[in-house]
């Protein structure tokens, strides 16, 4: 029996690699295809965050520094943070943690725009360091 056995191991010995080979390359297909849409997943989110970022940014100046209390809404300040922080939830930990730090950061100060330097630094700071952060993470992308 086990002479049979190894006989039948070595006849299709070809087989058995061919078979092992098949399944390996599947396996490593199946993650790198995996690997290539979550980075496509968080380019997209990136890009998408760098835009809004800009955008919230341009809102915090209208409003600090220009006075203006159409295009400086606060209110449209406040869609641009939470669009931030949605976006956030599809990026690495650290970028859900700079969003949240924005969000909490505008959810203290947006109400001192126009009026105290401290609130605009803050915001600004918050602004600038989930800006760095999305562009180390889109850097990092295989």
């Amino acid at each position: 029996m086990k002479i049979m056995l190894l006989g039948q191991i070595k006849n299709n010995l070809l087989a058995v690699i061919s078979l092992f080979v098949a399944l390996s390359a599947l396996g490593y297909n199946t993650w790198r295809n995996e690997q290539t849409e979550l980075n496509r997943n968080i380019r997209t989110a990136g890009f998408e965050m760098l835009l809004h970022i800009g955008e919230l940014q341009r809102i915090t100046y209208l409003a600090h520094y220009d006075k203006d209390v159409v295009a400086g809404n606060p209110r449209k300040g406040w869609t641009e943070v939470l669009v931030l922080q949605d976006l956030g939830e599809l990026m690495p930990e650290s970028q859900q943690l700079r969003s949240e730090s924005l969000f909490k950061v505008w959810s203290n100060h947006w109400q001192g725009l126009g009026e105290d330097d401290q609130s605009v630094a803050a915001i600004d700071n918050a602004i600038n360091d989930l800006r760095k952060d999305t562009l180390n993470i889109l850097r990092q992308l295989e």
